[in-house]
């Protein structure tokens, strides 16, 4: 390569365009896609592979279409994905970048970098993997497309992706040992929550929002409750149902696919919404708290486990809503408190499993990475690629408080105001059962 090409290469025209665009000083560094680069050594080396990248930021110049370059290949960091976007939100938190008032020069001059780059053209299409969702925001008909669209994946996916336990939500880490994994954390936390509810045998337990049953399934098993398994998901329902014949649980289990809005009856000891929650929507939310309340009967308790958002550096955004949970709601966690005891609940215990949260999606980026030929071969490469930026940003966000977990345990008050708990939640902890 000349000294000339060095000097005047695509990437020597697009970095100093990005810092003024973008206000600061960048710490990435750029390669283009004729090979130059410019930006600071060391630093995370972003690659364009295409002008086609260049022409998608031209279009969505945003978060959106970073994510859109990442998914289609056209644009992609080399070295770890997460340090490339802990670098990049470090630098927006500590160097403050946001985009300057631009004059009509300044626009003119990006104009022209842009023309002379190949940039301008027709609208890149979107990738495939995008949640296309038609009909009003939370209508029973929508939601069931939303809640398709990332759990009907395929169950071979997600047998792929988690533990043998098929818990997809956040594992209770008790143990440092290296013997100790993702399935021990996740059977540590089904074995809380059952303990939060204070199942027995014959207890009645509705689990909205099953999942693949491993809490459904573990309730039965270990504790012999008998349990309504709801589920929105098609697949998630045929399985479960699969592993309570297999398992000789159809005495206990019953599994229903409708909505939670479609459950009927009540009286039940205890309920469970293991990461539904965030599904729900916000309207929608002081109704989803009303039916935890009426299905349970008088002195009947609720484990509620839900993600939230920060209240200063909220997580999520349009990445999430387009690819991965489209029409998801997070709140901060005091406002999730207000709408259960709204409700009539009393909330009575809450534990932060944010750094559990870390650990677990850790390990579904292991598993991810060890096995990326193989999930690439299951659902393609641009959906792999979405589940590669997905895991790397969620664990991101979990490790810098823009995301949380919390365990939320709350009662139906019984007549007087009683609500038979204990008066510590020692036995929550204990390792033995009594």
């Amino acid at each position: 390569m000349t000294r000339l090409q060095t000097r005047t290469g695509a990437a020597q025209q697009l970095f100093p365009l990005a810092e003024q665009l973008l206000g600061g000083r960048l710490p990435l560094r750029l390669r283009a896609w004729d090979g130059t680069t410019a930006g600071p050594a060391g630093a995370p080396l972003v690659v364009l592979r295409s002008r086609r990248a260049l022409r998608r930021l031209v279009w969505q110049p945003d978060e959106l279409g970073l994510a859109q370059a990442y998914i289609t290949g056209d644009l992609d960091i080399e070295g770890d994905l997460a340090d490339g976007l802990r670098t990049v939100w470090g630098a927006v938190r500590t160097r403050g970048l946001r985009p300057p008032q631009l004059t009509v020069g300044d626009r003119a001059r990006a104009v022209r970098t842009a023309l002379r780059l190949g940039a301008l053209g027709p609208r890149p299409a979107a990738p495939a993997a995008e949640a296309r969702l038609h009909g009003a925001l939370h209508s029973k008909a929508r939601d069931r497309a939303a809640i398709s669209h990332h759990y009907d994946l395929s169950n071979d996916f997600y047998a792929l992706l988690l533990d043998g336990t098929m818990a997809y939500s956040c594992g209770y880490w008790t143990s440092d040992d290296p013997g100790y994994g993702p399935a021990d954390a996740q059977r540590d936390k089904l074995e809380l929550i059952c303990r939060k509810l204070q199942l027995e045998p014959g207890s009645r337990l509705l689990d909205i929002g099953c999942g693949w049953g491993s809490l459904t399934l573990y309730a039965a098993q270990e504790y012999k409750a008998r349990v309504t398994a709801v589920t929105l998901a098609r697949e998630q329902a045929e399985h479960v149902r699969r592993q309570v014949e297999e398992r000789g649980l159809t005495e206990l289990v019953e599994v229903r696919h409708c909505d939670y809005r479609d459950i009927h009856g009540g009286d039940y000891d205890a309920v469970s919404t293991v990461e539904m929650g965030e599904h729900v929507g916000d309207a929608e939310y002081p109704g989803f708290a009303a039916t935890l309340y009426g299905m349970l009967r008088p002195e009947g308790r609720v484990l509620v486990q839900q993600m939230s958002r920060g209240a200063v550096a909220p997580g999520g955004g349009a990445f999430i809503e387009a690819y991965i949970a489209p029409d998801m709601h997070m709140r901060p966690l005091g406002e999730t408190v207000s709408l259960l005891e709204g409700a009539g609940l009393e909330v009575r215990h809450v534990e932060s499993l944010r750094e559990h949260y870390v650990r677990t999606v850790a390990a579904w980026q292991d598993t991810l990475e060890k096995r990326w030929e193989e999930f690439r071969a299951l659902v393609g490469e641009e959906t792999a690629r979405v589940w590669r930026l997905y895991l790397a940003g969620g664990r991101l966000a979990f490790e810098e408080r823009r995301m949380g977990v919390d365990q939320l345990l709350a009662v139906r008050p019984g007549d007087g105001g009683r609500s038979g708990m204990p008066a510590t939640p020692g036995e929550w902890y204990e390792r033995a059962r009594r």
